[in-house]
């Protein structure tokens, strides 16, 4: 429960900017909280996370970094999923990238979970989990420990219907309870069968 409430917590915060952002030391105690970002895409460095689920269904989740104004620093956004084509399983779907200087609104989130890959650092445009040390190489620049969820954004044709963050809590209790209905119940039974049930007249 004290976790949930941290996480809400973050999430009431004012959003962060930009340069804050700029700061790795600090990015990490930001996780949660709410993004809004300024910068310029770097489209050429798009990275398409193959085998992510969004409701159920298989597709994409596609990453672009995001070099943000006036700074060198570059911030990974998770800008939503697409669905991918089951016929020729390597062709892309478009997604349009504007140029110049945008305008990003999301939430500060750890880096995409890691699904299972063989070793070694993957190249290419479709992979199936990204390295930050490695993805920095290739885009020049290190990247932030964190990313963000895009929550808002121009109709580029994903989707952005992200899971909410909950702890469990409310299904622990859950649990809980059918647990203590079930001891109870035992201990009814018990009662009756060893002691009423004996002492009653046949």
């Amino acid at each position: 429960m004290a976790l949930q409430s941290a996480i809400e917590t973050q999430a009431a915060r004012q959003p962060i900017h930009s340069p804050a952002l700029a700061n790795p030391s600090d990015a990490l105690l930001m996780v949660h909280r709410l993004a809004r970002l300024r910068g310029e895409w770097l489209p050429q460095h798009t990275v398409f996370l193959d085998n992510r689920q969004m409701q159920g269904r298989p597709g994409f989740f596609v990453l672009t970094p995001l070099r943000l104004e006036g700074s060198s620093a570059v911030v990974v956004v998770q800008r939503g999923w697409v669905a991918r084509d089951f016929i020729e399983r390597t062709r892309l779907p478009p997604v349009p990238t504007p140029a110049g200087i945008v305008d990003v609104q999301g939430r500060i989130a750890p880096w995409p979970s890691q699904l299972y890959a063989f070793e070694g650092s993957e190249r290419g445009s479709i992979r199936q989990n990204v390295d930050q040390d490695s993805w920095s190489a290739e885009v020049g620049s290190t990247l932030s420990p964190v990313s963000v969820l895009q929550t808002q954004g121009a109709d580029d044709g994903l989707s952005r219907q992200w899971p909410v963050v909950v702890t469990g809590v409310d299904k622990h209790h859950g649990y809980a309870f059918q647990w203590f209905g079930l001891a109870v119940l035992i201990s009814a039974l018990y009662v009756w069968y060893q002691f009423v049930r004996r002492q009653s007249p046949t």
